[in-house]
């Protein structure tokens, strides 16, 4: 029975019997693998504090042919995104978008299919958490990155209705799923995208997770963003995430 290392993201755990746990985590050579924590609801189990949504860590399994489960044999945490809460002024909010950004990466991430650029997006991620980035900022960021990384983001260099340019912003009409110029849309009907929601999409391209604070994003501009990214991610996935109602509630 071979064992593997590796270093991993963890994504969320769930029970299994009286004390086990099943895992969830993204491998960064061997993509999503679920495994067995032994003793993991234990109250002295070893794995204590190790499994925590978005905990990057190294990990040793076991890995049997036609198995579709593997069997841990340790996780050694190196970063976990909860270091930022003592930070932050809304540590709820960070908690959310933790869980957010956990369920995200495990619907894009197919199963035992290695996918490293997958893998250094939510590993700096952890980083710029665990440094106090803004995490509105950052969420939108993560949003803009996962979105382009599978190939659905919309096309920002030029309007695909007349060739032109979004230098006034631009619109995502309803029912499509894609950016034209105030030209060939209609400002109020659909998702309107800003100037400034543009700039910021700009500099994402070409910033690194932990620069979030380099980065300008007002509240209004975020909010156009999160629209137009919900409704690319709902399409793409087919549903809304557990996590986005969860966010929703916590923003009542």
């Amino acid at each position: 029975m071979p064992v593997y290392t590796s270093d991993a993201l963890i994504l969320r755990t769930y029970k299994l019997g009286e004390a086990d746990r099943i895992v969830v985590f993204l491998t960064r050579d061997r993509g999503k693998k679920r495994g067995v924590a032994k003793g993991a609801r234990r109250a002295r189990s070893k794995y204590m504090g190790a499994l925590e949504p978005m905990t990057r860590a190294g990990v040793a399994y076991y890995e049997r042919e036609m198995r579709d489960l593997v069997q841990l044999n340790y996780v050694e945490p190196q970063r976990s995104p909860l270091s930022a809460l003592g930070m932050a002024a809304d540590g709820a909010s960070v908690l959310g978008h933790v869980g957010y950004f956990a369920e995200l990466i495990d619907e894009w991430a197919p199963e035992a299919h290695a996918d490293e650029r997958l893998y250094r997006l939510g590993s700096s991620v952890v980083d710029a958490l665990a440094a106090g980035a803004p995490i509105e900022r950052l969420a939108r960021y993560f949003e803009y990155w996962i979105l382009r990384l599978q190939g659905v983001y919309p096309g920002l260099t030029q309007c695909p209705g007349c060739g032109g340019s979004f230098a006034a912003g631009a619109i995502m009409p309803p029912r499509e799923h894609l950016f034209v110029c105030g030209r060939c849309g209609s400002r109020g009907h659909g998702t309107d995208i800003s100037t400034a929601a543009l700039t910021f999409l700009y500099a994402a391209a070409r910033t690194a997770p932990e620069k979030m604070d380099t980065l300008v994003l007002d509240g209004h501009a975020s909010r156009e963003l999160e629209t137009a990214h919900r409704r690319l991610l709902n399409t793409h996935l087919e549903k809304e995430l557990k996590s986005v109602r969860v966010l929703r509630e916590m923003g009542r």
